[in-house]
């Protein structure tokens, strides 16, 4: 049975009032006609850089860092497509959302964002949302999903990529309903001051908030346009064995992790919680058709099993050690192949210690 769908937990101010989007406006019925540009069949996505503190000042505009999948839904008159991160095509997996995408009005679109469960307290459940898929290789759909929308790339025939994101952002707004129920719904822009933002969303237990320049087109990668700054620090790492237990449920103690470099992989420590007995014993019989002789890292232990690098798993973490090593890791599960999920670069470390 079909689960009520929930609404996102909402950010509260000193009074206890529930943070708004900026009111929704109508479009100018004077804009000049532009010509038609053909419509994409892929956008590379614009990524959000990692930064220790929220930026300031009235050209950012700030929304709640979702967790879940970056999708793009494609809007056309033979149907909707869902595109992931990678490009591949998810359609027949949201249905809900591909249906809800068709309720919107509109001829021809590009919507950004991110495919999302909720838990009971309205928060996005990564987890959950695996779950919901049938797991990792998994060959569900996705009935409890919703699509959170926070950019308009392609609109009625034009290309909107070249234009600022307050442009786009006033045009997703006319075309999202505002505080909507349904499985498409607004990515809303919390006007609060950034650092008591931040605070309110790590209390509530967020991730974190994102942060976007508004006088910026829409470009792909990490170009700084559109910043992450997170409550815990959350990335993907290659599983590159494990270490035995005989008293864990399941038979793993550690799962052992490593990052990329170049063309090699640098090991970063090992995780031995978050994951349940059912995950340990899917993730031994997983790893175990994985074994190699040929280890990825230099690494020595009478308990290790070595695999194949080619599971990778998200890690929540609280920071680096000096040595490089991930400080209290937790397992939230693993990314899929099609998601694109992209091993953390360990050049990174460096700056993540320093700040």
């Amino acid at each position: 049975m079909m689960r009520p769908r929930r609404r996102s937990l909402p950010l509260l101010d000193k009074s206890h009032s529930t943070l708004q989007s900026r009111p929704m406006r109508k479009r100018d019925p004077d804009q000049p006609s532009l010509p038609f540009d053909p419509m994409p069949s892929r956008v590379e996505p614009c990524l959000a850089l990692l930064k220790p503190t929220v930026p300031f000042g009235p050209h950012w505009l700030y929304e709640v860092k979702w967790d879940g999948y970056r999708l793009a839904i494609h809007i056309e008159p033979k149907g909707v497509r869902i595109i992931t991160r990678g490009g591949h095509d998810w359609t027949p997996r949201f249905p809900t959302i591909a249906a809800a995408a068709t309720q919107l009005g509109v001829t021809t679109a590009i919507l950004d964002g991110e495919a999302v469960v909720l838990d009971e307290q309205g928060r996005s459940d990564f987890g959950a949302l695996q779950r919901s898929l049938g797991g990792r290789g998994g060959k569900r759909v996705s009935q409890e999903s919703l699509l959170y929308a926070f950019d308009l790339l392609y609109l009625d025939g034009h290309d909107l990529t070249q234009t600022e994101l307050a442009v786009r952002r006033h045009l997703l707004e006319d075309l999202v309903p505002e505080a909507g129920s349904g499985a498409v719904q607004l990515s809303e822009e919390l006007k609060f001051d950034g650092r008591q933002l931040l605070d309110q969303a790590c209390n509530l237990g967020l991730e974190g908030i994102i942060a976007k320049h508004r006088d910026r087109p829409y470009r792909g990668g990490r170009t700084g346009d559109w910043l992450k700054i997170k409550c815990v620090q959350s990335e993907s790492f290659m599983i590159v064995g494990y270490e035995q237990s005989a008293s864990a449920r399941g038979g793993i103690g550690s799962l052992l992790l490593a990052g990329r470099q170049g063309c090699d992989w640098v090991y970063v420590g090992s995780v031995g919680t978050g994951f349940s007995a059912k995950d340990a014993e899917y993730l031994k019989r997983a790893l175990d058709q994985l074994r190699t002789n040929k280890p990825a890292v230099s690494l020595k232990g009478k308990r290790f099993v070595f695999v194949q690098p080619t599971l990778i798993a998200e890690i929540e973490f609280r920071g680096w050690t000096h040595d490089g090593n991930l400080r209290h890791p937790s397992y939230k599960g693993l990314r899929e192949v099609q998601d694109n999920a992209a091993v953390f670069n360990v050049t990174d470390i460096h700056s993540a210690i320093d700040s």
